[in-house]
């Protein structure tokens, strides 16, 4: 009877592995839309030679955090410490995911159900995209996640870079490893796109600044929070889609350069740890994230996400652009177009 029941085990696990090691790629799935499962027997019923088929747990929520790779610097991870991934073939914001048949094997999709945000994730980035299957599959920023079958320990990155198109996620959903543009965007919910620096951190401004002529309210004790963002190029204004018109370099007390969005002067948080975190929004009710869609009207209206645009209190009414400032400003006007 015991020589039955291993025999029968033995030839379940086989069954089971059979569909990984057919698959055997790291390709990138192009051609797994073709191929179809084969039909299992529902859990209970008889299945082929006779034996029941065992009833499927369901899987265990997942608990996705942040990790620091040595190689490719922030990214995220399941509760076990496998690394997570998305596909450039996918889909974000509405999302879609375009990896299933044998891709799906080799990269099985993270469930949804139940899943939360650990250590260092914004867990308003988490969501959720239905599968074809009709499983509900765990998305970061819009962007389906999934693991990979040949990363065997915690900390394995070997998805990263296959066919071109799997990538290790950034805790924001971008990819890891990979150079970000000076200027970003990051669509957090609840707060619409907002401005993020070379590193992926959201920029905010400070409302007690004053943003016409521009003058900074942030002295000693406030920068050992905040950290003025550098300058940026008109063409790297250009490739995050803002108008470069739109920006200033403002010259600081102690000589260095600031980048201003619409005049008002930019910072960093330094309770954001990892990219995708908006710590600093509405701290001291006088901070907040940069909108993307900010106006250009030099100041009048303050760029801050999550909240209408109002006018500035303490800016005077904004110059005509043409017209020249009454005395020596310590910043370059707009970029131009």
């Amino acid at each position: 009877m015991k020589n039955g029941r291993n025999a029968l085990l033995a030839g379940a696990v086989g069954a089971l592995l059979l569909p990984l090691a057919a698959c055997g790629t790291q390709g990138d799935g192009s051609a797994a839309q073709t191929v179809k499962p084969a039909a299992a027997a529902a859990p209970g019923s008889a299945a082929p030679g006779g034996a029941t088929a065992p009833a499927t747990a369901a899987p265990a929520a997942v608990k996705v955090s942040v990790r620091q790779d040595p190689r490719l610097g922030p990214l995220v991870q399941d509760g076990s410490g496998r690394t997570l991934y998305r596909f450039d073939k996918d889909a974000p914001r509405p999302s879609a995911s375009n990896c299933d048949g044998a891709c799906a094997t080799a990269w099985p999709p993270v469930p949804a159900d139940g899943a939360s945000a650990g250590p260092g994730l914004n867990p308003s980035l988490l969501g959720s995209v239905t599968r074809s299957d009709g499983t509900r599959q765990l998305t970061l920023g819009g962007w389906p996640l999934y693991a990979y079958s040949k990363d065997t320990k915690p900390g394995d990155t070997t998805g990263q870079g296959v066919g071109g198109t799997w990538f290790a996620s950034a805790p924001d959903g971008r990819k890891a490893g990979t150079p970000r543009p000076a200027l970003g965007v990051l669509d957090a919910p609840g707060l619409g796109k907002v401005l993020t620096d070379r590193n992926g951190m959201t920029l905010y401004l400070f409302t007690k600044d004053t943003p016409w002529p521009m003058a900074t309210a942030c002295g000693d004790a406030c920068l050992q929070k905040w950290t003025p963002a550098p300058p940026v190029t008109a063409e790297e204004a250009r490739a995050a889609g803002i108008d470069p018109a739109l920006l200033f370099t403002f010259t600081r007390p102690d000589g260095t350069r600031q980048v201003a969005v619409n005049c008002w002067p930019a910072y960093t948080f330094k309770g954001d740890t990892a990219p995708g975190q908006t710590n600093g929004q509405g701290v001291g009710g006088t901070w907040f994230a940069i909108s993307k869609d900010a106006r250009n009207d030099r100041g009048r209206t303050v760029p801050a996400a999550g909240r209408a645009s109002a006018p500035a209190a303490s800016a005077p009414a904004a110059p005509a652009a043409s017209a020249p400032a009454a005395s020596a400003p310590a910043y370059d006007s707009g970029y131009g177009s």
